[in-house]
């Protein structure tokens, strides 16, 4: 994709990945719009980058996400790049966890991390297949190919994004619109709760390898420990899953 002179939606980027992306993007002379579910972390991040623009929304909420097509399509009619970055990591035990009378907290995941990513593709791919340059950006996480079984859930949306990733690309393949898939490893950042991630990779170098990805057109870009994690063999995922499990278990116990 063009990084220079688009028109770009991040979902999720208020903080973290979303907003070092937006960073990035800026500085590249695009127009960044970024969204989430907080006004104040919104505010906090037009203070740092005057330049962005923001809007309330969960994308958790299927009335959010069509107001949120349509606000962007109006107001910001250029738009051709759709980053879905918005993301939940939730860590639990099956044993411990109140399905029954708690099933939202834990739907919740499922809302944020593939059905609003695969909604929003879907609405968003008619509307670019006109434009001349345009892109839909996911991003999944190392853990779609290899899970971490204490966030099964998490691992599960990331692996049904990934799978929904390669098939889009596949429909659009005669159209102007790329389909890119960013998989990230654990990266210095809030998801899950705070100090969950202190030891995972610093956010700056992690950008900097995406963006040199993006550079070089690739389709499929990870960084440190999940670039291989995406082509490991079956029986060297199953090694990786159990290792990671005996080390985090007692986390969730």
């Amino acid at each position: 994709m063009k990084l220079s002179g688009n028109t770009i939606l991040i979902t999720g980027g208020s903080a973290g990945i979303g907003l070092s992306f937006a960073e990035r993007f800026i500085k590249a002379r695009n127009t960044v719009i970024v969204c989430g579910r907080r006004e104040s972390a919104l505010q906090d991040a037009k203070e740092k980058f005057p330049d962005l623009i923001t809007r309330v929304t969960d994308v958790g909420r299927e009335a959010d996400r069509k107001a949120l097509f349509d606000w962007v399509t109006t107001n910001y009619p250029d738009v051709n790049v759709l980053v879905n970055n918005a993301g939940i990591q939730q860590r639990f035990h099956v044993l411990k966890a109140d399905a029954k009378d708690n099933w939202n907290y834990y739907n919740n995941e499922i809302m944020v991390n593939a059905e609003a990513p695969i909604h929003l593709s879907m609405l968003f791919a008619p509307y670019f297949s006109k434009k001349e340059d345009a892109a839909i950006v996911n991003v999944t996480s190392g853990l779609a190919f290899t899970p971490l079984a204490i966030a099964p859930v998490y691992s599960a949306t990331k692996a049904a994004l990934h799978s929904f990733t390669m098939g889009l690309r596949h429909q659009l393949a005669n159209t102007t619109v790329e389909v890119i898939e960013v998989a990230p490893p654990a990266v210095n950042t809030d998801l899950g709760g705070a100090d969950l991630h202190v030891h995972g990779e610093p956010l700056d170098a992690f950008t900097d390898g995406i963006f040199q990805g993006l550079e070089e057109g690739k389709q499929e870009i990870g960084y440190g420990s999940s670039v291989n994690r995406l082509r490991m063999s079956r029986d060297e995922v199953d090694a990786y899953v159990e290792n990671m499990y005996q080390a985090m278990k007692s986390t969730i116990e």
